[in-house]
Formats: C-alpha cells, sequence, structure tokens
C-alpha cells in the first residue's frame, strides 16, 4: 500500500513531510487552485515521487514542469482524453507515470475507464464536487465494487484518519488498490501539511497489509 501526499506549499514544510519518506508528494500547478505551486522544490529524498497536478493543461505546459521539477509522475485532473494521454505516454515514455483522474459519485460509469487502461499507469478517484480536486468530502465506496479494470488505482477524497480505518474493508476484496492519496484532512491551512498527522497516515498505512 502506498501513501501520495498531496498538494504541498512551502519549501520548509515539504522537506518535513519529505523526511518522513511518502511514496508520493503532489504539487498542484492549477493556478485556481488554494494549493498552487510555483516556487522550488527543495531536494528531497530519491525514493519520493514528485507528482505533478494539472487540469486541462497544454502538453507543452506539463513537458516544461517535468523537466524543471525533475517529475517522476503526472496527475491528469481535468478532461483530458484518451488521445491527450496517448501523446503524453509517447512523449515521456516509462520515465513517468501518467495517473488519470475521475470524478466519482453514484452515477459514474466504470466503462469509460476501458480506453484509458492503455494509456495511463494508473487510474485516481476522487469525490465528484466543485473543484477539480480538494472538496474535502469522500464519496461512497460502495460503487468501487463494480470497478472490473485490472488497472491498480488511488483512492482519495476528503480521506483522513478515521477513513484510513475502513481501507482495511477495500483490500479484503479482489479491487488493485494501489495507493491511498491525502490531502485536506491533513492541513493546519490550505497547502500547510500537519507532520505529525502525516506520519500518524503513514503509520496507519504500513499496518494495512493485502
Amino acid at each position: 500500500m502506498k501513501l501520495k501526499i498531496c498538494g504541498m506549499k512551502y519549501p520548509d514544510n515539504i522537506l518535513e513531510v519529505g523526511s518522513l519518506l511518502p511514496d508520493y508528494m503532489g504539487f498542484i500547478f492549477w493556478p485556481k487552485s488554494a494549493r498552487y505551486f510555483d516556487g522550488d522544490i527543495p531536494e528531497l529524498p530519491k525514493s519520493i515521487k514528485k507528482t505533478g497536478v494539472f487540469v486541462n493543461e497544454s502538453i507543452s505546459v506539463i513537458e516544461e514542469k517535468v523537466t524543471k521539477y525533475n517529475l517522476q509522475a503526472v496527475q491528469l485532473h481535468g478532461q483530458e482524453s484518451v488521445e491527450f494521454c496517448s501523446e503524453l505516454k509517447s512523449k515521456f515514455g516509462t520515465s513517468i507515470e501518467i495517473i488519470k483522474v475521475f470524478s466519482a459519485d453514484e452515477n459514474f460509469d466504470f466503462s469509460v475507464l476501458k480506453p484509458y487502461e492503455s494509456v495511463c499507469d494508473y487510474f485516481l478517484f476522487d469525490t465528484k464536487g466543485k473543484l477539480p480536486g480538494g472538496n474535502g468530502t469522500t464519496f461512497d465506496w460502495k460503487i468501487l465494487e463494480k470497478y472490473q479494470s485490472p488497472k491498480p488505482f488511488f483512492l482519495s477524497g476528503g480521506i483522513g484518519i478515521a477513513e484510513l480505518d475502513s481501507i482495511k474493508e477495500i483490500l479484503k476484496t479482489n479491487l488493485p488498490l494501489y495507493a491511498i492519496d491525502i490531502n485536506s484532512k491533513f492541513e493546519i491551512e490550505p497547502g500547510l501539511k500537519n507532520t505529525s498527522l502525516c506520519k500518524d497516515a503513514l503509520q496507519c498505512i504500513s499496518t494495512i497489509k493485502k
């Protein structure tokens, strides 16, 4: 079970959270976000995959950010098409993981995932809300029972310490849950993470065995 801590913004806080060694650390490059990142990423342990989060961005801008920040993963949080993902995959090959986000609610149509399987490394399910992400609420995880894809996925959307315990139930199934993505429930303010809570999350994740 992997852990991604998303919405990082402040250098000192990035270093503090980085010292906990999460598997992924997310930086949001969507200007309308309260966690928009436009600074410098300090030197992090090589085991942490720096992930750029984009919303309907151009391939040229994504390529620029990947190069500037030496990103290891790209998270697409908008209405990016299969063709767009395919072009990104062709450009970066295996050097960059592509994570395609889908906003989920009780009416989500899982058939839309099929064409993306060959052009993305992972899916990510977040709660459908007013914003592309960071709405701070969970969706009904029971809808994941309809998930038929072999593609591993991230689970996101308003996850706090209390919700982490419920993840054990998902792991009793055959669902290919790969990682948990946390953000707003572990903050002091937007972009500033509570390091102690993040440490608790990592400890909790480490005890969850599939």
